[in-house]
């Protein structure tokens, strides 16, 4: 199975030219596998109309230092014609590591924002109406609590949870194959994330509960067909688990999402997009018999290439970036993040984010492939490419069934393993100058641009750890740990734990605290070695 998605479709060569013929779409039926848009199998696009309706939601991932920073940075992304929040967390938050843990030093408002509590939830929104702005929250061990502090913010606002849209990303199981940001072990971690399905199908109807990334496994060196079988692997291990807590498919299925990565192979991504979106639909319909077409529904978010922008010509990264996006928009996502040209080197900064805002506009505005559905479908190269990385990506998943399902694979280091095959592949090409990579295996230039990056000063953290210090001390104590206590007493039996974080979020418990509660109960993961 090693190297599955490196083949290329079959071309004739004739004189000097090559090309694919309707010979090579061999038991290709375009009823079938191609269909039309808004209809099983979804081929073609999830909406009839797709862009002609209205554009994908444009969606910056943007978070950074203090809550009162992040928010002037949302702020200024709406103003430029954001339609969507997409929240960063530092790490210790991923972790959950209040901001004066040690483990959290050097760590505080750099990979993201520091969220320790209710206060600064409350600060990262302020003058934000939640009800009138969807919001994408990159959290996944700590998804219980964060999501718990925004639905606390929206309360407070006067919200009503009901009318909240959003996505809480939510996927434990790719950090234990591409991210490391795991907490607890496979079976704790993944009754969290079905608790969180269980809760907003009662509280929060319209809000994505999951979204299952294949960003990450792509980021980590995959290629496409494992990127779309390795994120519906996962996705198969979550509608398992939800069933057997009793969930009904189709009551929980149609808030299900998908997150996946666009890299610069632009009509690989393409057909990567189509394949997924065809896949998911048999999956759900045949192997799960789901009955609600809104249950077949791939619905993804695409965030361009974090791991092909370079340090070297970092202007070049611009034209990355948009032949990623055009990518995405030509496979049918229905958001998307552009990164900025800096972003090898620090966090954006905010000419860097306008410039990648931009880059969305003028694809939605001035490139016309908005103006038809699918417009490389029936593309005789497009259609092999799609019938390969889903014939790849079944094959994945059968070899991942035989095994047990995707928790088995994981716990032997089987799904690392391929992952990172393929990304020594990768660099064994970039090393022999077989992958060009421009500006830095070819194409170079004696004098290096000189970029103004971002700066996180280290005032910032000081300044955190001081925040929640003075919080602990105003907070009413005994509320707080009656609180905690109540979530330890629910993670022993086997109801949900969200009515119990939410409650404690309001009595200004930390992450860290909430964290440390379930550690007590749970234990902490510990990672095979993969040889």
């Amino acid at each position: 199975m090693s190297g599955q998605g490196e083949k290329r479709s079959p071309v004739i060569a004739e004189g000097d030219r090559f090309f694919t013929t309707p010979d090579d779409l061999e038991g290709w039926q375009p009823g079938r596998d191609l269909g039309q848009p808004g209809e099983y199998p979804f081929t073609r696009g999830l909406y009839p109309d797709m862009y002609r309706r209205r554009p994908w939601t444009r969606r910056q991932y943007a978070g950074f230092a203090t809550a009162a920073e992040s928010n002037a940075r949302y702020r200024y992304l709406l103003a430029q014609g954001t339609t969507g929040l997409s929240v960063a967390f530092d790490l210790p938050t991923q972790i959950g590591l209040d901001s004066d843990h040690p483990l959290s030093q050097g760590e505080v408002g750099r990979a993201g924002v520091a969220i320790d509590s209710l206060e600064d939830m409350e600060q990262l929104f302020e003058g934000i109406p939640l009800e009138r702005v969807s919001t994408s929250m990159t959290i996944n061990s700590t998804a219980p609590i964060l999501l718990a502090l925004y639905f606390a913010v929206a309360e407070k606002q006067g919200a009503d949870l009901s009318k909240l849209s959003g996505t809480v990303q939510n996927d434990i199981l790719k950090e234990y194959i591409a991210r490391g940001t795991y907490i607890y072990p496979l079976g704790p971690a993944l009754r969290l994330a079905t608790d969180i399905f269980a809760f907003c199908h009662d509280r929060a109807p319209q809000w994505n509960t999951i979204s299952i990334s294949g960003y990450h496994i792509r980021e980590a060196g995959s290629t496409a067909t494992q990127e779309v079988a390795f994120t519906l692997a996962n996705a198969t291990a979550y509608v398992q688990a939800a069933v057997a807590r009793g969930l009904e498919i189709d009551e929980f299925a149609p808030r299900l999402s998908f997150f996946l990565n666009a890299h610069n192979g632009l009509l690989e991504e393409v057909a990567k997009f189509r394949a997924a979106r065809r896949l998911w639909a048999r999956l759900m319909r045949d192997r799960f018999g789901s009955r609600n077409p809104r249950s077949w529904t791939f619905r993804f978010h695409t965030q361009t290439g974090g791991s092909t922008l370079t340090a070297q010509q970092p202007d070049v990264n611009l034209v990355r970036v948009t032949l990623q996006a055009l990518s995405a928009v030509l496979g049918g996502t229905q958001s998307l993040h552009t990164n900025a040209r800096d972003e090898a080197l620090a966090l954006p900064t905010e000419g860097s984010a306008l410039l990648a805002v931009r880059t969305q506009q003028i694809i939605a505005a001035e490139s016309g492939v908005t103006n038809t559905v699918d417009p490389l479908g029936g593309s005789y190269y497009i259609e092999k490419l799609t019938d390969e990385i889903e014939q790849g990506a079944e094959e994945y998943l059968r070899k991942i069934d035989a095994m047990g399902g995707v928790l088995s694979a994981i716990e032997t280091g089987y799904v690392q393993r391929e992952i990172q095959e393929s990304a020594y592949r990768y660099q064994q090409a970039v090393e022999s100058g077989g992958q060009v990579v421009v500006g830095v295996n070819r194409y170079h230039e004696n004098e290096s641009q000189h970029l103004p990056i971002l700066h996180i000063d280290p005032a910032v953290e000081r300044a955190q750890v001081e925040r929640v210090r003075r919080m602990r001390e105003r907070r009413d104590a005994g509320r707080t740990k009656s609180a905690l206590d109540a979530i330890e007493v629910t993670a022993r039996g086997d109801a949900n734990l969200m009515p119990a974080i939410l409650e404690a979020v309001k009595a200004y418990a930390t992450v860290g605290e909430i964290s440390d509660t379930l550690r007590r109960v749970f234990g902490e993961y510990q990672e095979s070695v993969v040889i």
